[in-house]
């Protein structure tokens, strides 16, 4: 079943692409009460913005089946923004004062790329904090992925996140270390993409009376939870709704910024993701590259080469995940839906 676009704004490229449709288009027999209600907190920067509203669309569907699912987009203010950027989010986004005096579900909430060492020190971290209390009393569950679930355990238990020597980045294995309804079906291992800078660690989690699901030898904690108030909270630190060219598109992004100068260091290629054949022209792409540091090398990429090296490996633990999360909604739902029976007491 298509998921519904809360209030009518559909973004361009969903329109195009014919992934979603308005909730006033909806079947009448469609009540606002049967729909599991999602808002989506999208973060991203300006180039990633459509493609973050596509991911979490596809994944959601994917994981939906038959359950009728709506999605509400919306954006924390003061997230800094170009002017195409900007004008999106007035197209299609409704403004975060209209998310706190509503209730949903779940929520989902991405990140965006930090400009400071110190997450608190974001422009966004005053409206953040707004969102994370609403969140606790309003929504059943919420979802915060990578840079939100760092953000998230600071902000909720002083919990900082560390620095790693190399980007975290590229497809990493990783297993099963407890049991929960959210990991239900999925195997005792999964593959799951990353892309950051730092991590929160297992240690400082546990000390926090966060549960670990999912961990790797070599990559750290992946998924983990914690019930603030009424609502479950979900931490990724990777990212199961990418799509399979998304680590693609980061890796070429990161050279086009090495050779303009704007890094240092050539990027790291991402580990598990390509076959041998891709990883020799990518080696041989970089040498080049290194040696002529010019924006116009970045013409003889070989894309082509790269179109059938990626399976989406990652594509049904993320699916079955969200499947779990959301039957954990609509069981929420039910509850909450259910009506108080009285009993008549019969005085003697």
């Amino acid at each position: 079943m298509p998921i519904a676009i809360d209030g009518g704004r559909i973004p361009n490229r969903l329109t195009r692409e014919n992934r979603a449709r308005s909730i006033r288009s909806a079947s009448r027999q469609e009540t606002q009460a049967e729909r599991i209600r999602i808002a989506l907190i999208n973060n991203m920067p300006d180039s990633a913005l459509e493609d973050t509203e596509v991911q979490f669309v596809d994944l959601l569907e994917s994981a939906a089946g038959d359950l009728p699912v709506s999605l509400k987009l919306f954006s924390l203010p003061k997230v800094p923004r170009g002017d195409a950027g900007q004008q999106h989010l007035n197209d299609f986004y409704f403004g975060i004062n209209e998310l706190l005096n509503t209730r949903f579900d779940g929520m989902i909430m991405t990140g965006t790329e930090p400009r400071q060492p110190d997450l608190r020190d974001e422009p966004y971290w005053h409206a953040l904090g707004e969102v994370l209390d609403w969140a606790e009393h309003n929504t059943a569950s919420t979802v915060l992925s990578c840079l939100a679930a760092h953000a998230g355990v600071l902000y909720s238990d002083g919990i900082p996140r560390c620095r790693l020597a190399d980007k975290q980045f590229g497809v990493f294995e990783y297993r099963k270390v407890a049991d929960h309804g959210l990991t239900a079906g999925c195997g005792e291992s999964m593959q799951i993409p990353h892309s950051r800078w730092n991590e929160v660690r297992a240690d400082a989690l546990a000390s926090c009376d966060y549960k670990i699901l999912t961990q790797s030898a070599h990559a750290g904690v992946d998924l983990f939870v914690k019930k603030k108030k009424a609502s479950l909270f979900v931490h990724f630190q990777g990212h199961p709704e990418y799509g399979v060219r998304t680590l693609l598109k980061e890796y070429r992004r990161d050279i086009k910024r090495f050779l303009r100068n704007e890094r240092d260091t050539y990027p790291t290629m991402p580990h598990g993701y390509f076959d041998a054949t891709a990883e020799k022209l990518l080696a041989e792409f970089r040498e080049k590259a290194e040696s002529d540091r010019r924006e116009e090398t970045m013409a003889g990429f070989p894309d082509a080469a790269m179109m059938d090296t990626m399976p989406h490996t990652w594509h049904t633990s993320g699916v079955s995940i969200y499947r779990n999360w959301l039957q954990q909604l609509i069981s929420s739902k039910a509850r909450v839906s259910q009506p108080t029976t009285m009993k008549r007491v019969v005085g003697g």
